[in-house]
């Protein structure tokens, strides 16, 4: 096993992932098995359990572990490990710091930040998520972790905090987390565009309140006042066969499409500039991307890596306009990155538990 986290270590490594040597070392001490006792549902919707064919081959792939589902919907999982590197690699934890982790998951990531010698506490609303990762954390034998059941939009009240983790996807802040955690960040994955990309975010609870865009991912979104809607929301995902058959409405204009990452950023961009852009799966496709949905939900217009433009349904030559000048509007900014997006957040949502939800977006201005 020792051989086989080293080789995890050296994959995480070619995928990218921002491995310190305190982190690679997080990642080669703890034993990801432990946390998937229970199985996880493979890609094919099988589940895998220990001692099967393969099942430790495929805990050490830098994948997604599914551990629950809910009525046909995944409503936990061991993150992917690349991704998970990167939001630590952010939280910037030092030997010493009092974590608080929102979504307790398997347990496996605050066995990792126990593993950089953070004291964790772990919230989670799920009685028996939290029960499991409690029970995996003692069995690695993982000292420092706490796990709570309880609302994660409340944080661990009447605690404190050096910095604070959220590990499920959300439309805002909690004001609780700002109010535990100093000096931070906040590190989430925040909804924009139908996807969650990780951000870190400093203020206190009456703000001002800004952020900065770590890296692009996708989570399972949160229950309840974390959710909610507010003023800069986008829609909601789009599934396949929802949308009227799209047909070609701008040809394409880069001979080479831009990689996974790049269009990424010019889908951040397009959430910036239209409130109708999401992720939907395209109709007649095997594909999906970002797309301007129309106001009734049924049509739009598709952006593709290659700068062609897709479009149907009743609006779609207006659709397709709106996605045509993004094209054009992000060519003409010099293509930003999402991380050089400045973000101020505004209290919003259900004024009876509200968010601080990203409203604001700045450029710095160019040399």
């Amino acid at each position: 096993m020792t051989d086989q986290r080293s080789r995890f270590v050296e994959e995480l490594r070619r995928n990218g992932a921002p491995l310190t040597p305190e982190l690679a070392a997080a990642f080669a001490a703890v034993p990801r098995e432990a946390f998937v006792a229970e199985g996880f549902q493979r890609r094919d919707g099988s589940w895998a359990r220990p001692g099967t064919a393969g099942f430790r081959a495929a805990v050490y792939r830098d994948d997604v572990l599914v551990t629950k589902v809910d009525g046909g919907t995944a409503v936990s999982s061991s993150s992917q490990p690349s991704l998970m590197a990167i939001m630590l690699a952010a939280l910037d934890v030092r030997p010493g710091d009092r974590v608080l982790e929102i979504g307790a998951g398997t347990g496996y990531n605050a066995a990792l930040l126990a593993a950089l010698g953070a004291r964790v506490t772990s919230v989670d609303v799920q009685a028996d998520v939290a029960d499991r990762a409690r029970a995996a954390l003692a069995a690695a034998g993982v000292e420092g972790v706490r796990v709570l059941i309880g609302d994660g939009y409340s944080g661990a009240p009447g605690e404190s905090f050096d910095r604070a983790i959220v590990t499920v996807g959300v439309a805002g802040i909690s004001p609780a987390w700002l109010a535990q955690t100093r000096p931070g960040p906040v590190v989430a994955p925040v909804e924009h565009a139908g996807t969650h990309p990780v951000l870190a975010v400093e203020g206190g609870p009456e703000g001002p309140v800004t952020a900065t865009v770590i890296c692009p991912s996708g989570f399972m979104s949160a229950a309840g006042p974390l959710t909610a809607t507010h003023p800069w929301s986008h829609p909601h995902p789009v599934s396949s066969g929802t949308l009227a058959p799209f047909a070609p409405f701008a040809p394409p204009r880069w001979e080479t499409p831009l990689s996974s990452y790049v269009y990424r950023d010019l889908w951040y961009a397009a959430g910036v500039w239209s409130r109708r852009a999401t992720h939907a799966a395209l109709p007649d496709r095997e594909l999906s991307g970002v797309v301007l949905l129309d106001e009734r939900g049924a049509g739009g217009a598709a952006i593709m890596p290659d700068g062609s433009v897709l479009a149907g349904g009743e609006r779609a030559d207006d659709c397709g306009a709106a996605a045509v000048e993004i094209v054009d509007r992000w060519e003409a900014a010099g293509r930003p990155p999402m991380r050089a997006w400045r973000i101020g957040l505004r209290l919003a949502g259900d004024p009876r538990a509200p968010i601080w939800a990203p409203a604001t977006w700045s450029l710095p201005a160019q040399p």
